[in-house]
């Protein structure tokens, strides 16, 4: 299986590309995983929010083939323990899912077509973190789901 993130706009600050980095290699060696970042909606000041969501839904849409699972990374999602996360990955591994993609969307959150296409939605916190940070803690909570299946020695129940 397949995972990718899909993110709108880039990361600027370096410290978080760092981070962002670190996990990203290290999840590669559990299974295949890459980012793709979609470029911010240009003109999008002179966009009404709703305008702004539905551009984004629509280069969202184009990145997603219709095999794909799609899980959005929102707000109103499922939250999980770190060890039922990796419960959650294992369960995708170990069906017919071919390609998992989970999706973070833009400041405004997700449009309408976005979450009738979506297969789950999934909560990192009932805190919001900005669109950045988001990254940086996805990436980390893969990577520790993936050591959780694995029973290496990263993730400490307590």
């Amino acid at each position: 299986m397949k995972i990718t993130l899909l993110a709108i706009g880039k990361t600027d600050a370096d410290y978080l590309k760092e981070g962002i980095a670190q996990y990203e290699s290290r999840i590669k060696h559990y299974l295949p995983f890459e980012i793709k970042i979609i470029a911010d909606i240009k003109n999008r000041k002179t966009l009404s929010f709703d305008q702004q969501k539905d551009q984004e839904g629509g280069l969202i849409l184009s990145q997603i083939g219709n095999s794909d699972i799609l899980i959005l990374l929102d707000e109103k999602g499922n939250t999980y323990t770190s060890t039922n996360f990796s419960k959650f990955i294992e369960a995708k591994m170990n069906s017919s899912c071919k390609h998992l993609v989970f999706a973070i969307g833009g400041p405004y959150g997700f449009s309408e077509q976005i979450y009738k296409r979506a297969n789950g939605k999934i909560s990192l916190s009932e805190m919001t973190f900005s669109h950045q940070m988001v990254r940086l803690i996805f990436t980390e909570q893969l990577y520790r789901a993936m050591t959780i299946f694995k029973k290496e020695p990263y993730h400490h129940e307590g």
